[in-house]
């Protein structure tokens, strides 16, 4: 109300001012009386202006504290009930509000930064340019650095690293193998891009594997060890104990000049025939064990999923025909390419659709499917669906070890060397499996 009673108190002086500056000139009075009328009004006219400006220059100054972040200043109050300082009042809470809420901004990103920094897993995030916002204290352990400006600078650390930091997208991993003062260091490299008020921000996890790869590796080799023991030991046991027998038999013959019978000959050759026999499949065990260590580098090239499938179905039809199986294919979308080596993925997609057909010999339906799509992360996948009998609980967890297997007859290498070939091609195998409800290999590539 006051602001209102001095705007109008100031425009009814002004007023009479002009009122009495023109009776003075139509009057024809002194120049004194006018000059000095006219300068009371112009001096009027200019604390008017000046009060008229007030509350604009403090609405002007609150915004101004706005936005430069400055919510300490405070506008006077006196507490009595004008609207100059109702107004103060507001401007005051709307800065304590602010004032409120920066401060929890800034504790929660001074406790998000110690987070960040506190990490074991080490965090590197950069510009589109370049340019270091965050490295945290892991990240510069694991390099074996004090200080980063730039991105490029990790090329001095390891060209690897380097290399597939630039060249890695969402969702991306790889591993690098980097030198440290502590040892030989096996990072997990991890790369998320983000998108902040328009700026493009690479997020890159470091993480150091090197214990768990080589707890995996003494375990890997364990398994191996007790693999091979066990089927080496079934072989050579009673190879060695047939060997003993025949050896004591024609001693005996020998110490006592005797010849010996046709019937006995008989018997040792077919004792000789068995070792033979056996030998050759310890030869052919250790061959299969062989081929696990010498696959060959993939040779990439564009493959055209629904060719792929169709020329599978060509070659295993004979198979599908003698086994009653129905097989469906469905690639979605109809055009989807992989780039990979056609040898491997066709070695790969055989041993899986074999399985296949060995799960389904005692089912009532036999269905095979191949599928192929992209995931919602942009990852291409086939998958090798069968309707049989299903994976049990306990060896889903065991079928690519090698030389594990379910079959009476399997060698237990296929999975294995299907796993191999998917590493190589920086992909991955993955089964699920329900007794009874059939079973489902997963090929996943990196698009």
């Amino acid at each position: 109300m006051d602001y209102k009673i001095g705007l109008v108190g100031r425009i009814i002086l002004l007023a009479i001012s002009l009122f009495f500056l023109s009776y003075f000139i139509l009057n024809g009075a002194g120049v004194f009386a006018i000059s000095l009328f006219i300068i009371l009004i112009m001096a009027q006219t200019i604390f008017f202006l000046s009060y008229a400006e007030s509350s604009f220059k403090k609405v002007r100054l609150f915004l101004d504290n706005i936005k430069q972040d400055d919510y300490t200043s405070l506008f006077p109050v006196k507490f009595d009930g004008t609207e100059t300082d109702d107004l103060h009042i507001e401007f005051n809470a709307i800065l304590a509000k602010l004032k409120e809420d920066q401060a929890e901004k800034d504790a929660n990103y001074q406790y998000f930064r110690s987070v960040f920094q506190h990490l074991s897993i080490g965090l590197i995030t950069f510009e589109e340019d370049g340019k270091i916002q965050i490295l945290n204290t892991a990240a510069k352990r694991m390099l074996n650095i004090t200080q980063l400006h730039s991105i490029s600078e990790i090329e001095g650390v390891n060209k690897e690293l380097h290399q597939a930091i630039h060249s890695l997208r969402t969702g991306g991993s790889e591993l690098i193998k980097i030198a440290h003062p502590d040892g030989i260091m096996q990072l997990s490299v991890y790369v998320i891009e983000l998108l902040m008020r328009d700026v493009k921000i690479k997020l890159v996890s470091l993480q150091n594997i090197q214990s768990e790869l080589e707890e995996k590796e003494m375990e890997a080799w364990q398994n191996l060890v007790k693999i091979l023991t066990h089927e080496i030991m079934n072989s050579i046991a009673p190879i060695s104990s047939l060997a003993a027998t025949i050896k004591g038999d024609i001693e005996q013959k020998i110490d006592e000049n005797a010849s010996i019978p046709p019937d006995d000959l008989e018997d040792y050759l077919m004792g000789i025939g068995t070792i033979e026999k056996r030998s050759e499949g310890l030869i052919n065990f250790v061959s299969d064990f062989r081929s696990l260590a010498h696959i060959p580098t993939p040779k990439f090239q564009v493959i055209k999923i629904k060719n792929l499938f169709m020329q599978l179905e060509t070659l295993m039809q004979h198979q599908f025909e003698s086994n009653q199986i129905q097989i469906k294919c469905n690639v979605n979308p109809n055009d989807l390419i992989l780039f990979g080596d056609q040898n491997l993925i066709e070695q790969v997609l055989i041993n899986l659709i074999h399985n296949g057909i060995h799960a389904m010999q005692d089912a009532i339906t036999k269905v095979l499917s191949l599928d192929a799509f992209i995931d919602e992360s942009g990852k291409i996948i086939i998958e090798v669906s069968d309707s049989g009998k299903g994976i049990e609980e306990e060896a889903l967890s065991k079928i690519f070890i090698p030389f594990f297997t379910t079959k009476s007859k399997g060698s237990g290498i296929g999975l294995s060397l299907s796993k191999q070939i998917m590493r190589r091609h920086k992909g991955n195998i993955q089964v699920r499996s329900k007794l009874g409800q059939g079973t489902t290999f997963k090929l996943i590539f990196n698009a």
